[in-house]
C-alpha cells in the first residue's frame, strides 16, 4: 500500500460525525415523533392533502435537508467533488431511484437507516437488493462496459 493512499484520520472522523448526526436525527423523530426517518416518505407525506400539523414538521425537515449544506459551507467550506456523469445520466438515475423507492415501499433512509435498526425483515430485504442491484451496476458499467 502506497503512503498517499491512505486517507487522513479527518476524513474518518467527518464520515463518524455524518453517522453519528444520521442515526441521532433517526432515533429522535421516532423517540419524539414516532415517525420514521424515510425522506421519500417525508416529502410524500408533504405533497398530500392532510392535516395541517403533519405538514409542519415534514416541512421543517425537508427545510433542514436543504439548509444543512449551506451551512456546513459557512462553517466548513466545501470539498471538490468530481460527478462522472452527464446530465441525462443523472436524470435517468434520479427517475430510476424515485421509482424504486414506490416499489420498495420507501428509500435508504427509510429502510436501511430506520427499518434495519428496527428489526424489519422487509426493510432488510429492499436494503440488499437495492445495494446488490448498485453493485451490479457500478462493475457492469466500469468494468464490462468500460464506461
Amino acid at each position: 500500500m502506497n503512503p498517499s493512499d491512505v486517507m487522513p484520520i479527518s476524513d474518518y472522523l467527518s464520515g463518524l460525525a455524518g453517522g453519528l448526526l444520521i442515526g441521532s436525527a433517526a432515533a429522535l423523530l421516532v423517540l419524539l415523533n414516532g415517525r420514521v426517518a424515510g425522506i421519500s416518505g417525508i416529502i410524500g407525506g408533504l405533497l398530500q392533502t392532510g392535516n395541517k400539523g403533519d405538514k409542519i414538521w415534514r416541512l421543517m425537515f425537508v427545510l433542514g435537508l436543504l439548509a444543512a449544506p449551506f451551512i456546513y459551507r459557512f462553517v466548513f467550506g466545501l470539498p471538490t467533488v468530481t460527478i462522472d456523469a452527464g446530465t441525462i445520466e443523472l436524470i435517468i438515475a434520479g427517475l430510476l431511484v424515485g421509482i424504486g423507492t414506490r416499489y420498495a415501499s420507501g428509500c435508504t433512509s427509510g429502510h436501511g437507516v430506520c427499518g434495519i435498526s428496527r428489526g424489519s425483515m422487509r426493510s432488510l430485504a429492499a436494503t440488499l437488493t437495492f445495494m446488490t442491484a448498485g453493485f451490479v451496476t457500478v462493475y457492469l458499467t466500469r468494468h464490462v462496459l468500460g464506461l
